[in-house]
């Protein structure tokens, strides 16, 4: 792709996200798209359904869950007390608070997001819940504004295969973590080819189906980007929230979520 491209990728991601937070409404899975209008207690079993506990869903702040992702990457993260947490594509907030709990007051979360209104608003809850340890970057993912090997952990749910340049966050990831430290994401996955007229179609990329690259790629590219221990395991049981994303548009014959873990080498 051309920078061009790239950059018309991310402001139309940027302008779709930065809709959802302003308007205070959830997404439908990952596909803001096609389910703007849901209340929070929708987000709540949209959320259920994806692989959070009701605990979960009640121990944020409100508004902190949108009913954004395709997965729970706390469930492989393995979070332990005084980590130091990264999640990439941070939104309101949901993935850091949760991650919080886990990590302690001598732990650390760290949020970074490309949409200012997402930012704004998960540092408001973060403020109306009194979080200490919690703080949101505005940045790209492919940029990050995280300083070399000072993260334990990083997270992501179903933000990635936004990107248009999946190889330089897999890069950055690798730059900021420490020796040891681990990835455990969430994300949607390619399992078929996509015909060109849902490849180009944008509403589809900002809705996380398009952009999807398949394990393999996703395999090669964090090997070139230095890590070990990779593993994808695609869930095939997440076709059946995929195929409400597009009722009608059959896409879960192409993608599904998938989690993905690697370690970075320990010196």
């Amino acid at each position: 792709m051309t920078q061009i491209t790239n950059d018309n990728i991310r402001k139309a991601v940027r302008e779709q996200y930065g809709k959802v937070a302003d308007s205070d409404s959830s997404g439908c899975g990952c596909s803001v798209s096609s389910c703007c209008e849901e209340s929070s207690s929708d987000a709540k079993t949209v959320s259920v359904n994806l692989g959070y506990s009701n605990t979960d869903t009640d121990q944020v702040p409100d508004g902190a869950n949108m009913g954004l992702g395709c997965g729970n990457p706390q469930t492989i993260a393995s979070l332990k007390t005084g980590e130091t947490v990264l999640d990439l594509g941070s939104g309101g907030g949901f993935d850091c608070f949760l991650a919080a709990r886990e990590v302690g007051e001598s732990g650390r979360v760290i949020g970074v997001d490309m949409t200012p209104e997402m930012v704004s608003k998960a540092r408001r809850n973060a403020d109306s819940a009194g979080y200490q340890n919690v703080e949101f970057r505005l940045g790209e993912i492919e940029n990050l504004p995280v300083a070399d090997a000072v993260v334990d952990v990083i997270i992501s749910n179903c933000v990635i295969n936004l990107s248009p340049e999946k190889s330089k966050v897999f890069e950055e990831s690798f730059r900021v973590l420490k020796p040891g430290g681990r990835l455990a994401i969430s994300d949607i996955v390619a399992i078929a080819q996509l015909p060109d007229n849902l490849k180009d179609d944008m509403a589809l990329l900002t809705g996380c189906m398009s952009g999807a690259s398949s394990i393999i790629d996703i395999e090669n590219m964090l090997r070139k980007a230095g890590f070990e221990t990779i593993s994808a395991k695609p869930r095939d049981e997440s076709k059946q929230f995929i195929q409400s994303w597009t009722p009608d548009g059959k896409i879960e014959d192409y993608v599904v979520s998938a989690t993905i873990e690697a370690v970075k080498p320990a010196l």
